[in-house]
């Protein structure tokens, strides 16, 4: 007996009631037998869209998609979506169907699924329905297309990249044919909106088997990351790395927090290395100015797979400041803090720490690993006692300026601005007196 919320459990009964088969579908059912909370609840069922929205009636009801047998019942606040068996037609873009037909059997709906594990329903009445072994593959951690793969990857290419996010996130094998029709059919990712793909890519790079995923799917990747490409198998010659420069990359986004935007700085941070790769006369490899030059690739990169604009900032700052020394000491932090803000300034240091963890074992990266605890403990003493490191936390504003008798104008937020610094750096405390006294003593 699945543990089903109320809403879910009323739906279903009132679809039966007015005599329609009803389930709950999909990823719902797979997370369920996993022992996993579902992130939400999809509802398949033999009524017609129109006779559900009729047993529904007394609800708000929203046709979200009826044309392909959708439509979303507000239950108690929860927003369920219920859609009616149905057989896809052709994909002519490799992407929609370009036609669905509604149909009264469950089995022919769960035949147009994309993998086993997906292609499970369940009621109270019928129990588990499951004809293509998806529960059988969950408990051998197996991921299977339903049917033929060549055909199902033709279908829709997104369900290749839906394939190695659910490897990264469930930590299941690829089944081999399914691993083979994947990559055989790689290129028509490139068919798929940069949007849907850049989903699938957030989702990926927080699984917990995301190295493994990256390092063993680095063709396919390829196809909407090419960048990759290049940082695979690329000798670092260098003591202080035991990885070539992706499975370093791979490594650091594995151990950074699972945040998209800093998982993604962890896998890109090193991308400008074969750009900026040279060879001493030891034959020692060296990268001067990879940061910057990785930052110049990834900031296009997330153009092309329309990230949002925070994000595509925040990942190439990171990428631009990962190699960035910072001085553990109170005004180095200070400055650091007032630079970057207390949120991308942990960040930072997270993917510092991670980008150490991924070298060679030994006192090298070991003092890197404590310099960030330090900056780290720091930082957090610096914001628990209220340290000044922002305008808004100056003991005195524009304001107080004008009252000492500076005139108006842009000097008053450089005024400011150097007050600040004055902080920051320890040469005056932030106290509104001390503050005053050491504009006028500045000021001609």
């Amino acid at each position: 007996m699945l543990q089903l919320p109320a809403q879910v459990h009323t739906a279903l009964s009132r679809l039966s009631a007015a005599g329609f088969e009803a389930y709950v579908v999909g990823g719902c059912v797979r997370d369920l037998l996993m022992g996993r909370t579902p992130g939400d609840y999809d509802v398949t069922t033999g009524a017609l869209p129109e006779e559900t929205a009729a047993v529904f009636a007394s609800e708000r009801v929203i046709e979200t998609g009826k044309k392909h047998g959708t439509v979303t019942v507000l239950l108690d606040g929860m927003p369920l979506e219920i859609t009616t068996f149905r057989v896809d037609g052709a994909y002519a873009d490799a992407r929609h169907p370009d036609a669905v037909t509604f149909t009264r059997s469950l089995r022919e709906d769960l035949a147009r699924r994309d993998f086993t594990m997906n292609a499970l329903a369940w009621s109270p009445a019928a129990g588990l329905v499951d004809p293509f072994g998806g529960e059988a593959d969950i408990r051998a951690q197996t991921i299977r297309c339903v049917g033929a793969p060549d055909a199902r990857f033709r279908e829709d290419a997104l369900r290749i990249a839906r394939c190695l996010r659910f490897s990264a996130v469930l930590g299941f094998g690829v089944e081999p044919a399914t691993a083979a029709a994947a990559r055989a059919n790689r290129a028509l990712l490139r068919r798929v909106s940069a949007e849907r793909v850049s989903e699938e890519l957030k989702k990926l790079v927080c699984g917990g088997d995301v190295r493994r995923v990256m390092l063993t799917e680095t063709d396919i990747l390829g196809e909407v990351l090419p960048e990759l490409l290049p940082m695979c198998g690329f000798d670092q010659r260098n003591k202080h790395h035991i990885y070539d420069v992706l499975e370093h990359c791979a490594a650091a986004c594995e151990t950074v927090p699972a945040e998209p935007d800093l998982r993604l700085a962890a896998l890109l941070h090193d991308v400008g290395k074969p750009d900026c790769f040279f060879t001493d006369a030891d034959g020692v490899g060296h990268f001067y100015g990879h940061a910057q030059r990785g930052a110049e690739m990834v900031e296009p990169m997330l153009r092309r797979l329309r990230f949002d604009n925070e994000s595509r900032e925040r990942i190439t700052e990171l990428v631009r400041r990962h190699d960035m020394r910072i001085e553990p000491t109170e005004k180095g932090v200070l400055r650091a803090l007032r630079r970057f803000g207390p949120e991308f300034f942990f960040q930072l240091l997270a993917l510092k720490r991670a980008d150490a963890l991924a070298h060679a074992p030994g006192p090298n990266t070991d003092e890197r690993v404590e310099r960030c605890a330090a900056l780290d403990a720091l930082g957090r003493a610096l914001l628990a006692r209220q340290a000044c490191f922002s305008l808004r936390d100056l003991a005195v504003n524009g304001r107080d300026l004008l009252d000492a008798g500076m005139a108006p104008g842009p000097a008053v937020g450089q005024a400011l601005d150097a007050l600040l610094d004055a902080v920051t750096d320890g040469a005056v405390e932030n106290e509104k007196a001390a503050l005053l006294a050491y504009w006028a003593a500045q000021t001609p």
